[in-house]
């Protein structure tokens, strides 16, 4: 068989005794359980002996019946599954010390010394600093005769690789997290719904969604609904909101329009930092139009239900690339991400990208609005243009010559400007 080039070739068992543990930590998200199908099976194919840590770091802590030996049928017919099957929970035991020597300990105990974290920027910076602690703890495992000479120095290097599973979107360094794309999907078939009954009675509906700290799901959902206005914290609404909000959905029920969608992301903001809740926008929209209003919060719904293709696609190539990851890792290598670039699952340094995530939120409450959209980089930040565009009640002045027709290179430039990045 000629091999391909640019590709390289993995042989069945070639890390054969090797210990691998996967575990879920934090919020969940559709497409986790495709990334831990993904992760065992990659790694009983490299000969691994993989295991569940079930109820996230809490399972790590507690140890025993918590941290289970996967086989290749332990992860049969999970992948079209939402949520996680091997349980997450939030752990305040690991924030200390005395937790993460018992997490160590249990590592210890059961041969582990390669990690795959799946969880937001928290539960990686948490697994860094595991790593960053492990041969100070080890040591003060073998000074207290928990664990044997021949252990330490058997299992002196811990190596992580993480998979960020979130719905928000909100970590810098990939284009996509894992669940991002089946909450959309839960968000856009709601208001698809919404649309129907809001057009029979002319109302008004404004939605909730989720993302307290990012506003992709409330841009992107907007976007691609035709919402008449979003909010989301990134890029907060002007101080006279209120008058434009109104002026907007007025002028467009006198163009006959039956009905108006807004979009409010959970954690929207004006632009002194005070919160914009979907309750305060309804009061703007009755007290000042008069129309029937609804609000509508979608909350934990989107977070269920089955994976779309795209998550269990990302979820299995991430989960590969991170068991690829730790076998070629060695004690020089720094912790990794596994993201997605364009279309290719890559490996990016993990610190890194959590360094970036924080300075998006050091610049929203430093009220540097334009720096916190950059940061969020190219896909945001055009989605964001695009938006705004494309939700005009007229298309702008210079996009028509003299005699009031259209610029035909006016249009082309800012198509071929953001449609490439639209989603």
């Amino acid at each position: 068989m000629t091999e391909i080039e640019g590709s390289k070739f993995i042989e069945r068992g070639a890390h054969k005794g090797k210990g691998i543990a996967v575990f879920t930590s934090g919020g969940d998200s559709q497409g986790m359980n495709a990334a831990v199908r993904s992760v065992v099976r990659m790694g009983i194919y490299l000969g691994c002996k993989v295991y569940f840590i079930r109820e996230g770091y809490q399972g790590m802590v507690d140890g025993g019946s918590n941290i289970v030996e996967a086989n290749w049928s332990s992860v049969s017919c999970i992948i079209h599954k939402g949520g996680t099957i091997i349980g997450s929970a939030r752990c305040k035991d690991f924030r200390e010390r005395e937790g993460r020597l018992k997490a160590a300990k249990n590592l210890v105990e059961n041969g582990i010394t390669n990690l795959v974290v799946i969880g937001g920027d928290g539960s990686l910076t948490g697994a860094d600093l595991f790593r960053q602690e492990w041969p100070s703890l080890l040591d003060e495992l073998l000074k207290t005769n928990q664990i044997t000479a021949e252990q330490r120095e058997k299992y002196k290097f811990l190596q992580i690789a993480g998979l960020v599973g979130s719905i928000d979107n909100d970590f810098c360094g990939t284009d996509m997290t894992i669940g991002t794309d089946s909450a959309l999907h839960r968000i856009i078939e709601a208001i698809d719904a919404i649309v129907s009954t809001a057009y029979s009675h002319q109302r008004t509906f404004i939605m909730e969604v989720m993302g307290r700290h990012c506003g992709y799901l409330a841009l992107v959902a907007a976007l691609t609904s035709e919402a008449d206005y979003a909010f989301v914290p990134e890029s907060p609404a002007p101080d006279n909101w209120q008058k434009k909000l109104c002026l907007k959905l007025e002028q467009e029920r006198q163009a006959g329009q039956r009905l108006n969608i807004i979009i409010v992301s959970e954690g929207a903001i004006d632009r002194n930092g005070d919160p914009i809740t979907a309750e305060l926008v309804k009061k703007v929209v009755v007290d000042n139009l008069h129309q029937d209003t609804r609000v509508t919060v979608l909350g934990h719904v989107q977070r269920g239900g089955n994976p779309s293709a795209f998550d269990r696609i990302l979820g299995s190539r991430m989960g590969a690339e991170a068991v690829m990851a730790l076998m070629e890792a060695d004690e020089t290598t720094e912790p990794c991400v596994i993201s997605l670039d364009g279309n290719q699952a890559v490996r990016v340094p993990l610190m890194e990208c959590v360094k970036q995530t924080k300075a998006v939120a050091q610049a929203m409450a430093d009220k540097e609005w334009e720096k916190a959209v950059a940061l969020r980089g190219k896909s945001f930040m055009r989605n964001l243009e695009t938006y705004k565009m494309l939700t005009r009640l007229k298309p702008p002045k210079d996009a028509f010559d003299e005699q009031g027709r259209g610029k035909v290179r006016f249009y082309v430039h800012f198509f071929i400007y953001n449609l490439n990045y639209v989603a």
